[in-house]
């Protein structure tokens, strides 16, 4: 506790800062100054609760919930909760408040991380490379290590559960109200959001990947034991909302990603696989009746043979592979397929075109090896999920913890995420994008407080 005279001394400092500020408000009646009256207020919670500045910036920058809302554009909320994250972890870590740890996945994501780095400074087009890579990349990578390093409890999992739901929510029903508006279609039927702001939700591929990716915390809510009514209903709420907005993209890879991710919790649950595989692909034919694939103006059934929109994906993959042989160590750089595409491509048709697979936009982009360390990545955080969901299991007593329905819910959540990025991910471009590094820093931090439970550390 404060002595007397030093508690006295900051009630006054308080004070005087208030009263300040009113006479600036009496003279200048801005909302800037209200802003700055709760300034110290946002800082000394920053520093109490870095996790919750790194919750939302994930939140606004992967869901881009400022561009869906566009009320919030103006306010730059990305950059200020970038700052606020960074700078509240800089002074955490200095202060010894967070304790770093390393791993062998950190390890391998940081080799990755420097391949990308050293594919973008030898790019050809290395202007698109570093912009990519300043812009969105590098904010990324500071994300995995600072959600590996943040998360520690099982209420602070629990809330990075809620924020994917929240958000896939928020997302879903303003992604089916332009459907039902008809604002922002893209072909006459495809939904997206913020089209014509510029949003990267204006393509409906990347629209339904950003939907799909809180699909799984959805089911994951909804289908482990231990939680309440409330909770599963919302879980429930999330799953359909997230699927009807997938389905309103009328995106092939999104719809895959739904079946993938559904899959992977009907696995561990339904003993007969025979049925359930026949059930999936029933299922995958119902989805792509209902989202009316036939219909779209690229790749409908409109098209003879191999639709355009088929080939044009073919053409692309192979110019991927040729930029892979002529790069095998760096790739043609970050964010450089499209203007590599010419040199490459065996077909021209008087445009380039986007790579559209995940796989071979990184065999592209960071080469041979780099593709070889992503697929390092994606074996690590199979191997963690699969393990952690073994251990938080109900009825696991080998491990000698209480089960904990949020631990449980998140090594699934990342086990079916993972599955439904694997397989969507043919189709949709997501090397460089949120899903998979949230992924990795939630199985790193389920595997670091595991490994904490096992050995007695806290």
């Amino acid at each position: 506790m404060l002595p007397v005279n030093r508690r006295r001394t900051q009630i006054m400092l308080a004070g005087s800062f208030l009263l300040l500020i009113a006479l600036v408000w009496v003279k200048v009646p801005n909302p800037l100054i209200a802003a700055i009256a709760l300034l110290p207020a946002c800082l000394a919670a920053g520093l109490q609760m870095p996790f919750l500045l790194c919750l939302a910036f994930i939140a606004f920058s992967f869901f881009r919930l400022h561009e869906v809302f566009p009320a919030l554009y103006p306010l730059h909320i990305p950059q200020l909760l970038a700052l606020g994250t960074l700078g509240s972890l800089a002074v955490n870590l200095l202060t010894k408040r967070i304790n770093m740890f390393w791993s062998r996945e950190l390890s391998v994501f940081s080799f990755f991380l420097f391949l990308v780095i050293i594919g973008s400074l030898l790019a050809t087009n290395r202007s698109a490379a570093m912009g990519s890579l300043t812009g969105t990349y590098i904010k990324i990578a500071a994300m995995v290590f600072a959600i590996s390093w943040l998360l520690r409890n099982s209420r602070q999992f629990f809330w990075l559960l809620l924020t994917m739901i929240v958000s896939g929510i928020s997302v879903a029903i303003v992604a089916l109200r332009n459907k039902h508006l008809g604002l922002e279609l893209v072909e006459g039927t495809r939904v997206t959001i913020g089209r014509s702001i510029g949003s990267m939700l204006g393509d409906p591929n990347d629209l339904s990947l950003v939907l799909l990716f809180p699909a799984s915390f959805a089911l994951a809510l909804l289908l482990t034991p231990g939680f309440g009514r409330f909770w599963k209903c919302l879980g429930l709420i999330c799953f359909l909302l997230v699927a009807c907005a997938v389905i309103a993209t009328q995106s092939r890879g999104g719809l895959l990603g739904i079946c993938a991710v559904s899959g992977i919790y009907a696995w561990h649950r339904v003993q007969n696989k025979a049925l359930l595989i026949g059930m999936g692909g029933a299922a995958l034919m119902v989805l792509f009746v209902l989202a009316g694939i036939t219909d779209r103006a690229s790749g409908g059934a409109h098209e003879e043979g191999i639709d355009e929109s088929a080939m044009g994906r073919i053409y692309a993959w192979q110019a991927a592979i040729g930029m892979a042989l002529h790069h095998p160590l760096t790739g043609v750089g970050l964010n450089n397929f499209i203007s590599n595409y010419f040199d490459y491509s065996p077909h021209w048709d008087g445009k380039n075109h986007a790579v559209h697979s995940t796989w071979f936009g990184v065999l592209a982009e960071t080469g041979l090896l780099g593709f070889t360390v992503f697929i390092a990545i994606i074996i690590a955080v199979a191997r963690i999920s699969s393990r952690c969901r073994s251990c938080f299991a109900p009825g696991n007593s080998h491990t000698g913890h209480t089960y904990d329905p949020v631990l449980f819910a998140c090594a699934q959540s990342v086990q079916a995420g993972l599955a439904g990025f694997c397989v969507s991910g043919t189709f949709l471009t997501m090397g460089f994008t949120w899903p998979l590094y949230i992924m990795l820093a939630l199985a790193v931090a389920l595997s670091q407080y595991l490994h904490r439970q096992t050995t007695g550390q806290r």
